[in-house]
């Protein structure tokens, strides 16, 4: 309000000098001149406050969410007129430019209640297919975060170079889908280990010549 309030007074007196007589033109080139460099000065302010009305307006993420944006991943902790403050899962506190997040590509990845947790696990060619897929099924069926709203996927995603890959794709609230995707890692392999599915790992076999 006091910048508004200054502005107004400064053309009043001009206007006023200029009903008297006074030459008002080299004031006006100065005053234009000066305009112009606080403008260039204040341009990305100006972009980040511009940024963070269209922000509070549209509303892409509020106080809380998770996102991803400039390279960060955390939960916002602020939404000020210039910045958002983000705080990442490893305890550093993040300001972001309002100018940046609303002209650039941001994932909110708290803004559903549910995500899919998608997983691969790879298994010997020599293995039995459908007893590994029993397996994961089993698992599924047990964790009691398990959404059965959508169903599950458990197909052969690919065929790799030293193993058949299964592809396993669950459905779970958000706030579980990491504790959920190490928990059922770690679950995969004690019931692989147990049922005699081999997990394979790249394997070179290196001979030796000697010269004469």
């Amino acid at each position: 309000m006091w910048l508004i309030s200054a502005i107004l007074k400064v053309m009043l007196l001009i206007s006023v000098a200029s009903m008297i007589g006074i030459a008002t033109t080299s004031f006006i080139a100065v005053i234009g001149a000066a305009g112009l460099a606080i403008g260039l000065a204040l341009q990305g302010s100006l972009a980040n406050f511009a940024g963070g009305v269209l922000i509070l307006i549209f509303k892409p993420f509020k106080v809380g969410d998770t996102i991803e944006a400039q390279g960060y991943l955390g939960a916002v902790a602020e939404i000020q007129i210039l910045y958002t403050v983000v705080n990442t899962f490893d305890n550093r506190r993040i300001v972001i430019p309002n100018g940046s997040l609303s002209n650039a590509t941001l994932v909110n990845v708290s803004i559903y209640d549910k995500r899919r947790c998608d997983m691969t696990f790879g298994i010997h060619y020599d293995d039995d297919i459908d007893k590994a897929k029993a397996i994961l099924k089993r698992l599924f069926d047990e964790d009691e975060r398990s959404l059965k709203d959508p169903e599950p996927r458990i197909c052969v995603g690919s065929l790799g170079d030293n193993s058949v890959n299964l592809m396993f794709r669950a459905w779970v609230a958000t706030d579980d889908l990491w504790p959920y995707y190490w928990d059922m890692h770690e679950k995969v392999k004690k019931a692989f280990d147990a049922e005699g599915i081999t997990i394979p790992f790249p394997q070179r076999d290196v001979h030796v010549y000697k010269s004469e």
